[in-house]
Order: C-alpha cells, then sequence, then structure tokens
C-alpha cells in the first residue's frame, strides 16, 4: 500500500520517467513543426525564403544564447523547478505564436527557443544526477520519444492545416496540448523530489576552464556539426522534395518519416551501448550513414524514402551519442551541466546559421545540391570528431 501511495504520489522512479520523456517529447515538435507549413506561411505572410528560415533559426538562436544561463538557473532554483518554469514558458509561447500576428508568430518562436534550450541544457545533468549508471539507456530512450513527437507533429501538421481558413494557427498550436500534460505530469513530481531528494552536489572543481579542454570542444562540434546539417534538412526537405517533384501532402509524410526515423536508433543502441564507454565506432558508423542519406537526397531523389530513413537513423543516433557524450564524459553533475550548456551555446549557435544562409543561397543559386554538398562536407568532418568524442575518457580525468 506503501508503494501505491507513493507511486501515485508522483515520489517513484515511474513518476520521474515518466516526466524525462515527456519532457524531452517537448524539445524537437514544437520547432521542426513549422517546417512543413512554411510554405503556407510564406504565402499568407508573404515571406522571402530568408525570413521563412528565421522560423527555424530564432529557436536555435534561442538555444545558443540562453544556454550558459540555463545551468546556472538549474544550479540556482533546482533542476525540476527550473524545467517546470521552461515547459510553462514553452506553452505560453506556442499559443502566443498560433495567435495570428505576424509579430506574434515571431515572438513566440523566441520564447519557444528559450524554453527549449533550458530543457536541452538541463535534461543530460538531471539523468546523470538519478541515473547515473543509466546514461545511455535513458538518453537513447528519451531521444526515442523526442524523435517519435517531432516526427508525428510533423506529419499532422498539413492536414491539420486544412481545417479552416488560417488552419496554419490550429497545426502550429496543436503541440501546445503536449505540453500540458508534461505540465501535468511535472508539477507533483517536482513537489514530490523537493520533499524527499538530497540537493545536487556541486562539480568537483577542473583543473583549468572547461573550454580549454580538447575533449569539450570535440564533444561541442560533434554535437553542433550534427545539428547544424539535421536543422538544414529538417527546415528545407519540404522545399528540396516539392522542387524535385513531390506534392505538398508527400512532403509532409517524408518530412513525418525522416523524424520518426531519427527516434529509432534509441530502440537499438538501448542495448547496443548500455554500459559502454567507448564509442568511438559507433559515433563513425551513424555518422557515414547520414552522409549517405544525404548523398542520396543529392544524386538520385526519386528514392527519397530511402534516403529520409537513412538520413534520418544517423542523425538521430548522432543525437543520442551527442547527448551521452556531455554526461559520460564528464566526472559529475554540474560539470555536465556545464558542458551541456557549453555544447549547446556553441553548437545550437553553429546551427542557427544553417536555415537562414542556407535559404539565401538557395535564393541566390536557385539550386538545392551546394547546400547538400555543404551538408556532406560537414558530415565528413563530424565522422573524424566521433573518434575523439568517443574516446572512454572524462574531463579532469
Amino acid at each position: 500500500m506503501r508503494a501505491f501511495r507513493s507511486l501515485l504520489s508522483g515520489a517513484s522512479p515511474f513518476w520521474l520517467i515518466a516526466g524525462i520523456l515527456l519532457i524531452a517529447a517537448n524539445l524537437r515538435a514544437p520547432v521542426t513543426g513549422v517546417a512543413p507549413l512554411l510554405d503556407l506561411l510564406r504565402d499568407h505572410f508573404h515571406l522571402s525564403a530568408g525570413a521563412a528560415g528565421l522560423l527555424t533559426t530564432l529557436p536555435l538562436l534561442g538555444f545558443a544564447l540562453m544556454s550558459p544561463a540555463a545551468a546556472r538557473l538549474g544550479q540556482h532554483y533546482g533542476l525540476g523547478h527550473t524545467l517546470f518554469v521552461a515547459m510553462l514558458l514553452l506553452f505560453i509561447g506556442i499559443l502566443l505564436r498560433s495567435s495570428g500576428p505576424l509579430i506574434a508568430l515571431f515572438a513566440g518562436t523566441v520564447l519557444i527557443g528559450g524554453a527549449i534550450a533550458v530543457g536541452n541544457v538541463l535534461l543530460p545533468a538531471l539523468v546523470k544526477r538519478d541515473f547515473p549508471d543509466h546514461v545511455t539507456t535513458l538518453t537513447a530512450a528519451y531521444a526515442l520519444t523526442m524523435g517519435i513527437a517531432a516526427g508525428l507533429v510533423s506529419a499532422v501538421a498539413i492536414p491539420l492545416s486544412g481545417l479552416g481558413h488560417n488552419g496554419w494557427e490550429i497545426a502550429l498550436a496543436s503541440s501546445a496540448v503536449l505540453v500540458l500534460a508534461t505540465l501535468l505530469v511535472w508539477w507533483p513530481q517536482v513537489r514530490a523530489r523537493a520533499r524527499t531528494a538530497p540537493p545536487a552536489h556541486t562539480a568537483v572543481p577542473l583543473a583549468k576552464s572547461l573550454w580549454r579542454y580538447a575533449l569539450a570542444w570535440q564533444v561541442t562540434l560533434f554535437f553542433g556539426l550534427n545539428s547544424l546539417v539535421y536543422y538544414v534538412i529538417i527546415s528545407w526537405l519540404p522545399a528540396m522534395l516539392h522542387e524535385a517533384g513531390f506534392s505538398a501532402a508527400t512532403t509532409g509524410t517524408l518530412h513525418g518519416v525522416l523524424q520518426i526515423a531519427s527516434a529509432l536508433p534509441g530502440l537499438v543502441l538501448i542495448p547496443l551501448l548500455r554500459q559502454r564507454e567507448d564509442l568511438r565506432a559507433a559515433a563513425v558508423t551513424v555518422t557515414l550513414l547520414s552522409l549517405t542519406g544525404l548523398a542520396g537526397l543529392l544524386l538520385v531523389p526519386a528514392w527519397s524514402l530511402v534516403w529520409c530513413i537513412a538520413y534520418g537513423f544517423g542523425a538521430g543516433a548522432g543525437i543520442i551519442l551527442a547527448l551521452a557524450f556531455v554526461s559520460l564524459r564528464s566526472a559529475s553533475v554540474g560539470t555536465a551541466a556545464a558542458l551541456s550548456g557549453m555544447a549547446q551555446c556553441l553548437g545550437y549557435l553553429l546551427a542557427a546559421s544553417g536555415p537562414t544562409l542556407t535559404g539565401l543561397l538557395h535564393d541566390a543559386s536557385g539550386s538545392w545540391a551546394p547546400i547538400l554538398w555543404l551538408c556532406m562536407g560537414c558530415a565528413t568532418i563530424q565522422a573524424v570528431l566521433g573518434l575523439y568524442a568517443g574516446g572512454a575518457r572524462r574531463l579532469g580525468d
């Protein structure tokens, strides 16, 4: 009976894991779900390709600018409470973005980016704190949830957009339902943890600044290049496929397929990587799979279903490994939060340049081929970085 009461009250590991997975489900979908709607938004607001790209770039800038502060906020106010406030702000941002006016569209997008940044930074630290012996397993599980949620939101975006005169508002607001569910589950869990859990310990001081460690830069750039290519592809894949002759409905479906494929590595990596520290072979292999998908989209677009699955699987595995590196290469919760802040600040700053610059490059060249070649070059560099970031060592050792 006591165990049952504990389960209902939110004090059990069940609710903690449920809360982690629900938070993870909101860390991609509100951003990537915009891509299938970009053509509708461009037509409605008369936006250029570069301006439309800002709808994906602004959240990434929010990720970059808020990431350093997120680690400090989590340390000062507690991981659980800070994550709850971030989800509340995300809910408000989604409603604001879908309210109608152009200024609200962009203002809500900025708020969404800042809120998701906090979740991006603090979730790996929370996993390291509460599940230190299962970092890779739980990271793969929440990345799986993140990809499934993003894929479903993208897949239903076009059908929902047809429900009214300005159906894009309904489509953009749909992800608020998931955030509301997260708030309902997470708040009792936060209160229960506040009563029962001891304060998290801070970082064991490193011998030098985190920014002076080569390993920290290797993890950061592995994360950054994976994110750069992912957000370029996720932003412009529908436009690429439309230019190749696919219908709007098909491009939306393939966009969703790619994101669901990015969730599948969680199912594969959970059993394969459990308790493993040396992940060099895995890092190189999954990056080469991404490279194959990119090359296929460029050279044989008629087989886009195959290439979307290949790229999605490789990119999804890459983000799982990048997030796992943050925890596995840190000796303490505090160092994990700091490394997460560094990796996501610089990584997303790099990624933020992608959608807008590639949109402008397409406007100038009239082709998506240069963008795909650029992405392939980034993936090649990422594979090399995986040889270093994947090694079994930790910061400060």
